[in-house]
């Protein structure tokens, strides 16, 4: 589910402050640039009222958000919605003892580490980060939660490239984007 395809107003105003960068990070990427959108206090509020707007009152108790755009949008949903914000980060980035899920990338693997304790069992969990492509990072996210014995409510990005095919990599878990980019 989308707000895009639900045709919010605000969805425009988001969309058009994305700046797409070919080429980036290395030929053939069109990279989804959200520092833009970041520029645009509206659009940046808008962005975050739209999540907020659908995960408030649904008993979720903690936010995580990936390393590092996730951090960006997850930390203001968690004020807003009450919940405490976690951070999932790249190995070797927090101190004291962490838990881990490594995970294959479309140009190698990588590992998501979060602090051993942070999320207590049965807690409703939700993972943000900016854009779901492969689906490879949401899936350790997901796994790193319900190891800890998480319940994962719910994926939120602020883009999906669907076209990647990573919604399916999330075997049927809930993904929810404001927009699609091809």
């Amino acid at each position: 589910m989308s707000a895009y395809r639900d045709k919010d107003p605000r969805i425009h105003g988001i969309q058009s402050k994305i700046r797409v960068v070919p080429n980036f990070p290395k030929p053939g990427i069109m990279f989804q640039d959200i520092t833009t959108l970041l520029l645009d206090p509206k659009a940046f509020k808008d962005t975050v009222d739209l999540f907020v707007e659908r995960y408030k009152g649904k008993n979720i108790s903690v936010v995580t958000g990936i390393e590092a755009r996730g951090f960006i949008f997850g930390t203001p949903i968690a004020l807003e919605i009450g919940a405490k914000f976690v951070p999932l980060r790249k190995p070797n980035k927090l101190p004291g003892k962490v838990i881990s899920e490594e995970y294959e990338l479309e140009y190698g693997r990588d590992c998501l580490e979060m602090h051993l304790g942070a999320v207590e069992p049965g807690e409703r969990a939700l993972v943000v980060d900016d854009l779901i492509a492969t689906g490879g990072t949401l899936c350790a996210a997901m796994k790193l939660l319900e190891r800890a014995g998480a319940e994962v409510v719910e994926c939120a990005c602020v883009i999906e490239l669907p076209d990647l095919k990573g919604r399916e990599r999330l075997n049927g878990k809930p993904l929810y984007v404001l927009l699609e980019s091809y």
